[in-house]
């Protein structure tokens, strides 16, 4: 079951109902998700105050590096899994290197292509657990 803090204003109610459905064995994990940098704290705040979440989705990549500040770090101190989402920017990485050659130096890093660059820069940090890549053209996959 997955809580979108998008939802603020009745989150309290709904951790609750969550927190009870899951000690009846209905569910086996509760998620809190966001999709806004302006969210981020907010979420880093619950992660640290409230017992019980499981999980914690969010958008993060080299654009987006504002979760290594507090939420990673809130994350891995309470044991909470971490999902990735929108790792390429809706595809704005991308765009912004298009006809940009990989640099020499991602050799070091096994890396062949910039999306390989990206994700490795995701997966390096140890308080994530997995990424979804958010693609739609299976070639990608």
């Amino acid at each position: 079951m997955i809580w979108h803090a998008a939802h603020l204003p009745p989150w309290h109610t709904q951790l609750a109902t969550l927190r009870s459905i899951k000690a009846e064995g209905r569910i086996r994990y509760i998620g809190i998700t966001h999709y806004t940098v302006s969210a981020l704290s907010e979420l880093a705040r619950v992660l640290a105050t409230e017992p019980g979440i499981d999980f914690v989705q969010f958008g993060y990549s080299l654009a987006t590096r504002e979760p290594e500040t507090a939420l990673l770090p809130a994350a891995a101190a309470h044991g909470i899994a971490v999902m990735i989402n929108q790792p390429f920017e809706q595809g704005n990485l991308f765009r912004r290197i298009r006809g940009q050659a990989l640099p020499d130096w991602t050799r070091e890093f096994d890396c062949a292509s910039w999306a390989q660059l990206f994700l490795k820069y995701i997966l390096a940090e140890p308080a994530v657990t997995c990424l979804i890549p958010a693609t739609n053209n299976p070639e990608h996959m």
